[in-house]
């Protein structure tokens, strides 16, 4: 009799744990579940990166130059890094669903204003709102879709987050631009369609089996997200190589467009989508391709992919040739997307799930600094330059910063010599 009450409490545990109560091993939850937990995340991304091809819309309706369209880009920046402040610590504390379903709420306002957007404070309020949660689902979604998978699946687990953020970035334009150009009041439609799947997305965070935390940690609500002493080395190789990475594809996303418009002499949201979706599907593709490689060779060929981008886009505006430009945006994509897995595996495989929501959003934070800043910087200089030695400039100092990261990996040995 005992034998079978021991029976009988493990059983139960177990099933409390699969509908979201306590923590631990998730022996009962099917791997399809593991797919669908990322599906929040590219939902929001979808939306982080929809008004891109939309831009030219706007300027000419309302009438705006090129900085103020990267300050428009970089109040995204400034919404993300203001939420991770804040939601990776809430979510370790509270748990997953209080975080996502607010941000998946604050995304579904996001899309009315933008749908009903008459100035640029509209587009500020927007992108800000954007921002915001899309910070919540980089480090509060990454995070669910790790404790879904359990322990014993941290790999898909980080390549899966991964590719839901990198998929829905490159979606989002490629929907929106093909939206815009075939579909009556596209900068209306876009939002509509792009509100039902974050509808879909509510669903699946209320149903999700994710587990409460285990217990609540101390320290401020709202501080610069960090990492538990001893991952810190970990931590600040993933962002020399995500950074420069993910700076590269915020410069596309903000000025490819005008870099289009300059080179090919159209405006087309067709051909601009087009553009940033491959960079993203180069992104999503390169982590399934390097998946089984050590994460030193992962971050290493980031690294190598965002120097080569750097390179590409000099030559792409000093010769005014668009398929090198292409070519500048995929290797940006498989840049970031490398990058990033390297950063999100170093995290998984050594960060403890009660903090591992901080550590993401603390990877994004590194990341998205310099992906807000230089931009902007690119943009200004561009508008008092001319867009060709605005844009020189912007890769030159990128590619140091990258070189400046693969020397980081290549003096570190330890940390990165595991399998991703």
């Amino acid at each position: 009799m005992p034998k079978a009450r021991s029976t009988s409490v493990h059983v139960a545990e177990g099933r409390r744990d699969a509908d979201g109560g306590q923590a631990g091993a998730r022996p009962g939850v099917p791997l399809w579940w593991v797919w669908l937990a990322a599906w929040p995340v590219t939902a929001v991304f979808v939306l982080s990166n929809a008004a891109t091809p939309l831009y030219v819309l706007w300027q000419r309706d309302i009438g705006f130059s090129k900085g103020t369209l990267t300050v428009v880009f970089a109040f995204y920046i400034v919404g993300l890094i203001g939420s991770l402040l804040v939601s990776g610590v809430v979510s370790d504390r509270l748990g997953r669903k209080p975080v996502l379903l607010p941000a998946l709420g604050l995304a579904l306002a996001a899309c009315l204003v933008f749908a009903t957007a008459g100035s640029v404070t509209a587009l500020i309020v927007a992108r800000l709102f954007t921002g915001i949660a899309v910070g919540a689902v980089v480090s509060a979604g990454m995070a669910a879709v790790t404790d879904v998978a359990g322990p014993e699946r941290k790999r898909i687990a980080a390549l899966l987050a991964s590719c839901a953020m990198v998929f829905g970035a490159g979606l989002g334009p490629l929907v929106a631009g093909v939206l815009s150009e075939v579909a009556p009041a596209p900068t209306v439609t876009v939002f509509v369609v792009e509100a039902a799947l974050l509808a879909t997305a509510v669903l699946a965070v209320l149903r999700m089996p994710v587990p409460r935390p285990e217990a609540r940690a101390g320290g401020t609500w709202v501080r610069v997200p960090g990492v538990p002493r001893g991952n810190g080395r970990q931590l600040a190789l993933g962002i020399a190589v995500f950074a420069p990475g993910i700076t590269a594809t915020s410069f596309v996303l903000s000025l490819g467009p005008s870099l289009l418009s300059g080179l090919l002499g159209t405006t087309s949201r067709i051909v601009a989508g087009a553009m940033a979706f491959v960079m993203f599907l180069a992104a999503t593709g390169v982590q399934f391709a390097v998946r089984r490689l050590s994460r030193r060779t992962i971050l290493t060929a980031g690294v190598v992919s965002t120097t080569l981008s750097m390179i590409t886009l000099i030559v792409a505006v000093q010769s005014s040739t668009v398929t090198v430009l292409v070519l500048s945006a995929l290797l940006a994509g498989a840049g970031q997307g490398m990058g990033q897995l390297g950063g999100l595996s170093l995290l998984n495989s050594s960060v403890p799930p009660r903090r591992l929501a901080e550590a993401n959003a603390a990877l994004n934070v590194g990341g998205y600094i310099p992906a807000g800043a230089l931009p902007v910087s690119a943009g200004y200089l561009s508008d008092a330059v001319g867009l060709t030695d605005g844009a020189t400039i912007f890769g030159v100092v990128l590619l140091s910063l990258a070189v400046i990261g693969g020397l980081v990996v290549r003096m570190t040995r330890r940390e990165v010599t595991d399998p991703a």
